[in-house]
């Protein structure tokens, strides 16, 4: 999106990669991880200070994620810019969340990580959350430190539910007639898809309505594939994986409501996605979720680490499911209206637009020595 953005204002754009050299050696399939750290740590950026010194002093060097950082180095002493999108696998390696444990080899590459970004100067941060996160891990305020949000960079709209059912039923063969439940997501630890399962039970334990639950992303991981199989409704839970980019839109805009409870984010693309598709969203009442939902979301606590203590959160969250389900018709249009509002301010076109003022500014800096 930066590349095609930045080409059609008129911008000169060259995108700067490694390159699978050593990678593609007919090796053991035990080194081929190594292989590729030849390829990144070793050939790039041999090949990146080439580059550097052709190029001229006004060139603006962007990484597209802080996790570029080993490389940020290299250009430091010029004009650079590095886009932040989440500092979760960097607060993971300081123990800061219990849920994902990261051994000796994660911690020292966070680390190195580290190192690199914090000799840049000049940072875009996708959310407050990220922006703050960013500034505890750097210790200072940089020279430039902005806040863009992600733009929508794909057409999202609301359509009627009715047809959008329809169109799933021929597509997957499930009956959802009536509406449905719906996440869309990964196995990411954060995204906290086996608590998405929790609220369903603990909601179909309590109400008199049975609409199924959909899952939208990659194929399960085993943790849950097991909360499935030991759920009371498992019948009615589906997961469903490989689902083409068109269909998304489509499910959003056929569910009754978008359940995303997820433990943490850099951004929170699904509540976006799903508001514009004018489908009520659940989220998790924390940063950054809050910052993208806005005034438009149904907020619920983050789920407890202790295990004890999250069958009565998800006894909880499944009242505000239940409050959304049976929302009125006049408050329901309100609600996906307020949505449809809210998911105004992720707009491609005012992302790129922010991002080019940004680098401009930056380009009219004086190199610092």
């Amino acid at each position: 999106m930066l590349s095609k953005g930045m080409l059609s204002k008129g911008h000169e754009v060259e995108i700067l990669t490694a390159k699978p050299v050593f990678y593609k050696l007919p090796v053991p399939k035990a080194l081929k991880k190594w292989m590729g750290y030849i390829d990144q740590y070793l050939i790039f950026p041999a090949k990146f200070k080439r580059k550097i010194k052709k190029s001229g002093p006004d060139t603006l060097y962007v990484f597209t994620d802080h996790a570029l950082g080993p490389w940020v180095p290299l250009v430091a002493g010029k004009k650079h810019v590095v886009h932040c999108h989440d500092f979760l696998a960097q607060k993971s390696a300081l123990s800061q969340f219990p849920q994902n444990k990261t051994g000796w080899t994660g911690r020292k590459y966070q680390a190195f990580i580290r190192r690199g970004y914090s000799k840049a100067r000049n940072f875009i941060s996708v959310s407050k959350k990220t922006q703050a996160d960013l500034h505890e891990f750097l210790g200072r305020v940089p020279d430039v430190s902005e806040v863009v949000y992600n733009g929508l960079n794909q057409a999202f709209t609301v359509r009627d539910d009715t047809v959008c059912r329809q169109i799933l039923k021929q597509k997957t063969g499930l009956n959802l007639d009536d509406g449905y439940i719906l996440h869309v997501g990964g196995n990411q630890w954060y995204k906290n898809r086996a608590g998405v399962i929790n609220i369903y039970d603990a909601w179909r334990d309590q109400s008199n309505i049975k609409l199924p639950l959909v899952l939208i992303g990659q194929p399960a991981a085993q943790p849950i594939l097991d909360a499935c199989s030991s759920s009371r409704y498992q019948n009615d839970i589906h997961l469903l994986s490989g689902i083409e980019d068109g269909l998304i839109g489509v499910a959003y805009s056929g569910a009754t409501v978008m359940l995303f409870p997820s433990i943490a984010e850099g951004f929170g693309w699904p509540i976006v996605e799903a508001m514009a598709s004018g489908c009520p969203v659940i989220t998790t009442d924390a940063a950054p979720m809050t910052e993208v939902a806005g005034q438009a979301g149904y907020l619920i606590p983050v789920m407890p680490y202790n295990k004890d203590m999250q069958d009565a959160w998800a006894i909880n969250a499944a009242r505000v499911l239940e409050d959304v389900v049976t929302l009125p018709a006049a408050e329901r249009k309100k609600t996906i209206d307020a949505g449809i509002v809210n998911a105004a301010r992720f707009a491609k076109n005012t992302a790129l637009d922010n991002i080019e003022r940004i680098y401009k500014v930056i380009e009219n800096f004086e190199v610092k020595k």
